[in-house]
């Protein structure tokens, strides 16, 4: 039963970040925009988020204000995501570049980036950004002591609880709440399927896409912390290609908020089925095959390619996503 807990408490640990990176994109098309960047963005939205705990931590005050400390590096994160997705907007939306290459150049500038930027700020060869301990939200914080036993509730709580898991749920409501019941929603999901028609009734379709894709890098960067807190303990310029993982949960989840919900933690628990292989008694365990730990590591991403191949078909993506607007076209 505890391993059944650490299971589910994992598997919500990793869905938070493939939710809020799938969100970010869907916003994105839903306004006419492919957003191939969103590696790049969770990239830049984790560095600076766990530069922020570090100077925190080093500092002490993180320390003394551990929560106050997480939520201000969740809104760097976010802040540096969406000032970093204005590059791929001024490149699609104004430039009319091809948005597929432009999205594919801010991927490989950001790990780059994050590179000479750890080196700056930390000296050179150090390109890893330690994360500290405190950031965790535990039992203590609510005032009672920690479990020498833990049961099948405080484990699935507390054991991988952090504060992106509360703010990505606040996150999914709002997401929905304002592609479906508010006036910008309505806006940016016509934007994404006929342009030309929204613009015959007042609407600034180039502002309504660099909303769309502001709102994306908003998501994204704290996708990319959340993702970095998920697989340890520090930042790494990386996140492991969950970008593009997230780009299948979107497309999975038909570029709806319910449904990426659902996919996104569907994703997360093949990931963690992969991690706990080991400790699940019955699963095969090939051990007679030399690096076997690696079949089940191919688990998310072969699940991902069977999923997709089937269900592509019935997927309805924004029907003006990728396509340049010209206000002179009709």
């Amino acid at each position: 039963m505890i391993i059944l807990a650490d299971i589910l408490g994992s598997t919500i640990l990793f869905g938070v970040p493939l939710l809020l990176v799938a969100l970010g994109g869907m916003f994105a098309e839903r306004s006419g925009i492919i957003n191939l960047a969103l590696e790049g963005i969770m990239i830049t939205g984790a560095l600076f988020g766990c530069l922020f705990l570090r100077n925190a931590n080093l500092v002490g005050w993180g320390e003394v204000h551990p929560q106050l400390a997480m939520l201000v590096a969740i809104l760097l994160a976010g802040f540096v995501g969406a000032l970093f997705s204005i590059l791929l907007s001024i490149a699609a939306i104004n430039l009319k570049a091809n948005q597929t290459i432009s999205g594919t150049a801010l991927n490989q500038f950001a790990p780059a980036f994050a590179v000479v930027f750890s080196w700056a700020i930390q000296g050179r060869g150090q390109t890893t950004i330690n994360i500290p301990s405190w950031i965790r939200i535990t039992t203590a914080n609510f005032g009672f002591a920690p479990s020498a036993n833990p049961g099948f509730w405080e484990t699935f709580i507390f054991k991988s609880f952090y504060l992106t898991t509360p703010v990505a749920l606040i996150l999914f409501i709002a997401s929905y709440v304002i592609l479906y019941k508010t006036r910008l929603g309505l806006r940016l999901r016509a934007c994404g399927e006929h342009p030309q028609a929204a613009a015959s009734v007042g609407v600034n379709v180039y502002k309504m896409r660099y909303i769309g894709t502001t709102i994306s890098g908003f998501l994204g960067g704290i996708g990319g912390l959340a993702f970095t807190i998920a697989a340890g303990s520090s930042f790494q310029s990386t996140v492991a290609g969950y970008g593009f993982l997230a780009l299948a949960v979107m497309i999975f989840g038909n570029w709806k908020p319910v449904s990426i919900f659902f996919a996104a933690n569907f994703f997360a628990f093949f990931k963690v089925i992969s991690s706990y292989s080991s400790n699940i008694p019955f699963l095969p365990k090939f051990e007679n095959i030399k690096s076997s730990s690696y079949i089940y590591q191919c688990i998310p991403y072969v699940v991902t390619m069977l999923v997709l191949i089937f269900t592509s078909k019935r997927s309805q993506a924004p029907l003006a996503e990728g396509q340049p607007y010209d206000k002179g076209q009709r």
